[in-house]
């Protein structure tokens, strides 16, 4: 698939040059900057030349759970952790600048460029030293087969997404193993969100190694580091450098994934158990790292955001988008996001867009399309026939009882669903909170469907239609990330249309008529950002708030 929209259990969460707060290590006042405040396409992660750090040295780096599945293509493996560990050990031809823009990666291919207008023909140049662990070099048969396992024409292969893939006529050798054509059937825009990331034929050309041969293992890389060992008893994954990496040195030794409860994190920084954590909502890890001393506070524009999905799967509560719509119209974003994060992020927005990140061109606020208005969703499920008898609302004997299933353990994923709970007594909806272990949220309840709200943090890509379309994927579909079983043939058609228009202002507006209809379908409610607010040690270079780009694991060391 393009690269999809990662999902990532409800959070603090991240964010990347240099907007350092006053807030930084050891104390200091104030608050988190607002988004009003905050440059686009910024970044604060203390950049330094990587030649001017200190050799050696391990990043320790919390993970709320080890992946499911470390094939970040395939349906279990489309997650953050998997997304943070891969970046390290495997290709990715393009990633996401600073201002979130495609980047070529020319440690993996040295040129990519539309070579064929009609049809559309994009040719890859591969480094002519891009090789795999195993010592098989990387060749255009890496790419075919990717196209063959994710283009969703052989059912043995469960790919998380196919959108790009679906699109290409053919894959071929170029004029020699190292050169790649792509030609694609139709018109596709975002072109440089296909092979990201890029794993070997071997992996791409057997269904049970695709689907399976990735849990807690990595039979083959080719990335700067390496996976070590994975310790599904102590909870950890060690990376340590290639030693056939023919790119840039990297300046760490060694890379050690840690699977920590949130709680934790504050303690694991200042008693030197891990070198960062991610802020996100939480005021008490944001007052913590304020006052831990050899600790700073990092911010940028973030391309996540939280939200709250709905279920409208046939038969279920909210199967009419009448009464999804009455519900949202219950639920106060904006007082969601001041009780979350007013105290440490002034004059906090709500997110207003399920497409763009808050500073990426394009983003528009469609917000007030479902306004929040109590009294307009009391009359509406009156007139649908929710009848209020006592505490709750009945249709046909049937109770409107929403089951919120919410992350156990998480503070933040507690008070948001205690707070939807709160907003919707007032309009006479009973809300269950059904708390599940992280190792379980999603394989055994947001996955199946087994909830009727839920929240979690989406992640954006610097391809929106690509990394976003199998969201609102028919429900049923092997490639579909469409948990709450809400589908329009009218939206799958615009993002059709979207991934074939190559005038970005076109696709832009293409995509906020997309993002006004899913509003209207009320799919699901966007609340608020990510603050984009690191805890950082001090002396951590080019590493922590990423803003709308990505972490570059060669380049991360500690000043000397």
């Amino acid at each position: 698939m393009g690269r999809s929209h990662r999902r990532v259990a409800l959070a603090a969460a991240g964010a990347v040059v240099a907007l350092l707060l006053a807030a930084c290590g050891g104390g200091g006042g104030g608050q988190l900057q607002s988004t009003e405040q905050q440059a686009r396409g910024a970044q604060d992660i203390n950049p330094q030349n990587p030649a001017s750090l200190r050799e050696g040295g391990d990043l320790r780096s919390p993970l709320d759970a080890l992946p499911d599945n470390l094939n970040y293509n395939q349906v279990d493996g489309a997650s953050g952790e998997t997304s943070q560990v891969g970046a390290a050990i495997l290709p990715s031809i393009f990633t996401d600048g600073a201002d979130g823009s495609p980047t070529l990666n020319t440690y993996y291919v040295t040129a990519a460029e539309v070579t064929s207008q009609n049809p559309q023909v994009v040719t890859y140049q591969i480094n002519e030293q891009a090789t795999w662990r195993s010592g098989r070099p990387i060749t255009w048969e890496d790419f075919a087969a990717q196209w063959k396992a994710l283009n969703g024409t052989d059912p043995a292969f469960r790919p998380a997404g196919t959108t790009g893939y679906e699109d290409i006529a053919s894959v071929e050798r170029g004029d020699t193993d190292k050169q790649v054509r792509v030609t694609y059937a139709r018109t596709f825009a975002e072109w440089q969100g296909v092979f990201s990331p890029l794993y070997p034929k071997e992996t791409n050309t057997d269904p049970a190694v695709f689907n399976e041969g990735w849990i807690d293992k990595v039979p083959d890389s080719a990335g700067p580091f390496q996976v070590d060992t994975i310790d599904t008893t102590a909870q950890t994954i060690t990376l340590v450098r290639n030693p056939d990496w023919w790119g840039e040195r990297p300046r760490l030794d060694r890379v050690i994934f840690r699977v920590l409860d949130r709680s934790a994190l504050a303690d694991e920084l200042a008693n030197n158990g891990i070198d960062w954590y991610t802020i996100g909502s939480s005021v008490d890890l944001y007052q913590r790292a304020r006052t831990t001393p050899g600790v700073v506070v990092r911010q940028a524009l973030e391309k996540q955001y939280n939200h709250i999905t709905f279920n409208g799967a046939p038969g279920s509560l909210m199967e009419d988008p009448a009464v999804r719509r009455a519900i949202a119209k219950g639920i106060d974003a904006q007082a969601i996001a001041n009780r979350l994060v007013g105290q440490i992020v002034p004059n906090v927005a709500r997110q207003g867009s399920h497409i763009y990140p808050i500073g990426a061109a394009g983003y528009v606020d469609n917000s007030g399309i479902i306004p929040f208005d109590q009294a307009a969703a009391r009359a509406e499920l009156d007139r649908l026939g929710w009848v209020q008898q006592g505490e709750a609302r009945v249709k046909d004997g049937r109770e409107l009882n929403l089951r919120y299933v919410s992350t156990a353990g998480n503070p933040i994923s507690d008070q948001i669903s205690r707070t939807v709970q709160e907003q919707l007594a007032r309009i006479g909806v009973r809300v269950t909170i059904e708390p599940v272990p992280p190792a379980q949220f999603f394989d055994e309840a947001i996955i199946p469907g087994n909830f009727d709200l839920t929240g979690f943090q989406w992640v954006t890509t610097s391809i929106p239609f690509s990394s976003s379309k199998s969201l609102y994927a028919r429900p049923g579909e092997r490639t579909s990330q469409n948990f709450g079983s809400i589908y329009s043939q009218e939206i799958e058609d615009k993002y059709n249309q979207g991934l074939a228009e190559l005038d970005p202002v076109k696709r832009q507006q293409l995509g906020d008529e997309i993002d006004k209809l899913i509003w209207q379908e009320v799919h699901h409610l966007p609340l608020y950002p990510s603050t984009g607010a690191y805890a950082v040690k001090e002396n951590l270079a080019n590493w922590g708030a990423k803003g709308l780009g990505d972490w570059d694991y060669v380049r991360v060391g500690f000043t000397q």
